[in-house]
């Protein structure tokens, strides 16, 4: 059974945010929500004290301020194309990853639901690396899909949720970032967003049962807080914290789900992956297991690989490997 304090605090989270920026009164929101007016006061403070800035005054009502950036289950759905998929909200938790792998496995969630953290405090990135997700400092999500094919498939997987980050920061943010194959997005020579596809596939099909797609968008870092190895890398989408503030959180999150259930429909290769990515016809260092070499990258092909060329003038496929290039700024 529900706790009735709990559902009058999310539905009226949700009044608030249709109407941020407006006041209502607490008789229309009382008789909106089926519920006294002393019950709305007492949401109201809860919510106050999980930090939404909700103003009020004598006779006036209450209001959500339009500069109210917090991200929640109630205004992410006002903006999903699929409001009814499960959606989990953390605080803090150790990995979005790994949360988003358990639901699928235990069955509690399924196609297009996702795991929302505020900060994670051992957040994954490729080959085992950490990700440094601060808390506040911007939006880590992972998404569970269950596309129809193969492990091969999963490249493409990746490839989608590019675009998908892509046109949602553009979208929301208007901000136009330069996709790195395979899995990162830049902007200004900088690494704002990673990307980690985990897949569980049917051992004798071959054929994914379900993708956990990891996205981690960093909105404003100062430089000085990045570990030491990242302070030359990474970066975020805005150059200020009060810049950041403008984002719409909760729009850009389900923007950035919306797209990829959309991306992901039928796995293929995007117009927008290769049009906007940064790597081919550019000068890389590929760095497989311990072992780098030089070459020059020629094409993204449909599969999603990278077509490059080797020093002695042969021509090969990259499926996976660490690649890195001088990036230019992105225009």
């Amino acid at each position: 059974m529900k706790d009735k304090s709990m559902t009058v605090k999310s539905r009226l989270l949700e009044l608030l945010e249709q109407h941020k920026g407006e006041t209502l009164s607490g008789e229309d929101i009382g008789r909106e929500l089926s519920c006294t007016r002393a019950a709305v006061w007492k949401a109201v403070n809860s919510l106050r004290q999980e930090g939404y800035p909700i103003e009020a005054g004598p006779n006036k009502g209450y209001m959500l301020a339009r500069e109210s950036n917090l991200i929640s289950a109630e205004g992410i759905r006002l903006f999903l194309k699929d409001p009814q998929v499960e959606i989990k909200i953390f605080d803090a938790i150790s990995s979005t990853n790994l949360e988003a792998r358990q639901l699928a496995v235990s069955g509690m969630a399924g196609h297009g639901s996702f795991v929302v953290a505020m900060e994670q405090t051992a957040g994954r990135g490729r080959r085992g690396r950490e990700f440094y997700s601060p808390k506040g400092s911007g939006i880590y999500l992972s998404v569970i899909l269950e596309p129809k094919g193969t492990l091969e498939g999963s490249l493409l997987i990746t490839t989608a949720a590019a675009t998908a980050v892509y046109k949602a920061v553009k979208e929301v943010c208007g901000v136009k970032l330069g996709i790195k194959w395979v899995n990162d997005l830049y902007k200004d020579n900088r690494k704002i967003c990673g990307i980690l596809t985990e897949a569980v596939t049917d051992f004798e099909s071959g054929n994914i049962e379900f993708a956990i797609v990891g996205i981690g968008l960093n909105l404003y870092v100062e430089q000085e807080q990045f570990p030491k190895e990242l302070q030359e890398i990474a970066g975020g989408i805005y150059e200020d914290e009060q810049s950041s503030r403008t984002a719409d959180r909760n729009r850009l999150a389900a923007q950035i789900v919306n797209y990829l259930l959309e991306e992901t429909r039928e796995l293929k290769l995007s117009e927008e992956y290769v049009e906007h990515n940064i790597v081919p016809g550019n000068e890389i260092t590929i760095t497989d297991n311990k072992s780098s070499r030089s070459a020059r990258a020629l094409a993204i092909c449909p599969d999603g690989k990278l077509l490059v060329q080797e020093t002695d003038g042969t021509q090969s496929k990259l499926a996976f490997g660490e690649i890195s290039i001088k990036i230019p700024p992105i225009k």
